[in-house]
């Protein structure tokens, strides 16, 4: 169970992030996670948001460059050692995490970790036969 990321890539300038931001609350796309990560020159926006293909049209529409990226997106919990679990596991099977960022669950006691794996399909596979819960992408709006 895959989950759609958007990147934006962004020219390192002022007011550009909010353009962003900008068209997708006037398209009524509700952002549910981000990592913004910047150079010099550019930045790259990754975003979780509802409805991803409406997302993708309307920056497309406004000039964006974009990709797509499919990320696995894993309940943890939210306590001392929750994040460390899965860490541990993927890491013990070969599986390299290339970059990760989270957004908490107001309604329990869990976190939502978005990761990019190298091995995606066979960390979703490690992940569920451990216990681990793999949010499909119509759930991860859902809170």
């Amino acid at each position: 169970m895959k989950a759609e990321q958007i990147s934006v890539f962004l020219e390192n300038r002022a007011g550009r992030l909010a353009e962003v931001t900008r068209t997708l609350a006037e398209a009524n796309v509700n952002i549910r996670a981000l990592s913004l990560a910047d150079t010099s020159d550019f930045g790259i926006l990754r975003l979780i948001v509802c409805n991803p293909e409406h997302a993708k049209n309307v920056l497309k529409e406004k000039g964006f460059t974009l990709g797509r990226t499919s990320v696995v997106a894993v309940e943890v919990p939210d306590r001392p050692g929750g994040l460390d679990s899965v860490l541990q596991l993927v890491s013990q099977h070969d599986i390299n995490v290339e970059y990760m960022y989270a957004f908490l669950r107001h309604d329990c006691d869990r976190a939502i970790m978005i990761f990019r794996f190298d091995k995606v399909d066979m960390a979703i596979d490690l992940l569920k036969d451990n216990g681990f819960i793999i949010l499909p992408p119509e759930k991860i709006c859902g809170f």
